[in-house]
């Protein structure tokens, strides 16, 4: 279950208790936002790894059987970490290891207030987390396996959202053509900034 941690032993009773006594303290800490525990501050050692993973469509496995309750789903992903390309969970005294087969969230739902250059939209996460696009919260797009693209929401701190099949399909529906540093792209606007998905010549030679 883990490489011989602290936290392998205590499993995911300790570490749940751990994460409430960080998510009480949230409030009151000086560099919380939004009522989440400042994860960036802390610095604890390494325990090993814990057998929780969260595969590509969000759902949340302990032990390879799904974790069936939302609220601790929300909030083990209060304590998320991301270092070097790897997923912790993190606490003021412990780090364990998770696996995380693509992004850690998902986007699964999206509003939009205005229109063409006066679009915001703001993206719901499976965790229930509000998350407006901008410049510090930006869609990427990447090429996914069916030869589409797949796109991703900036969460927090290198921390992503893959957006829904279905969320992606309204999102080519708003979408435009910009000139991007001297190249035609097709993309999408929100807040201000524009995100490029791809080179407008291919959608247009696709459509």
């Amino acid at each position: 279950m883990a490489n011989q941690g602290q936290s392998g032993d205590r499993g995911l009773e300790g570490l749940t208790a751990a994460a409430k006594s960080a998510a009480k303290s949230a409030g009151n800490t000086q560099g919380a936002q939004k009522g989440l525990p400042p994860v960036h501050l802390w610095n604890p050692p390494f325990c090993g790894d814990l057998d929780i993973r969260i595969a590509a469509d969000g759902t949340w496995f302990y032990m390879g059987t799904p974790i069936g309750r939302p609220a601790l789903v929300r909030l083990f992903s209060t304590i998320l970490k991301r270092e070097d390309g790897k997923h912790f969970l993190v606490t003021p005294v412990e780090k364990v290891g998770i696996r995380v087969d693509d992004a850690p969230f998902m986007a699964v739902e999206m509003q939009k207030d205005g229109d063409d250059n006066h679009r915001v939209l703001c993206f719901r996460t499976n965790v229930d987390d509000w998350v407006t696009c901008d410049a510090a919260h930006r869609l990427r797009f990447e090429e996914a396996d069916d030869g589409g693209l797949t796109p991703y929401l900036h969460v927090r701190a290198d921390l992503w959202a893959k957006v829904t099949r279905a969320l992606y399909y309204d999102l080519v529906d708003m979408g435009e053509e910009r000139m991007v540093d001297g190249q035609p792209m097709f993309g999408v606007e929100s807040a201000g900034e524009f995100f490029a998905m791809a080179d407008a010549e291919q959608v247009r030679a696709a459509l």
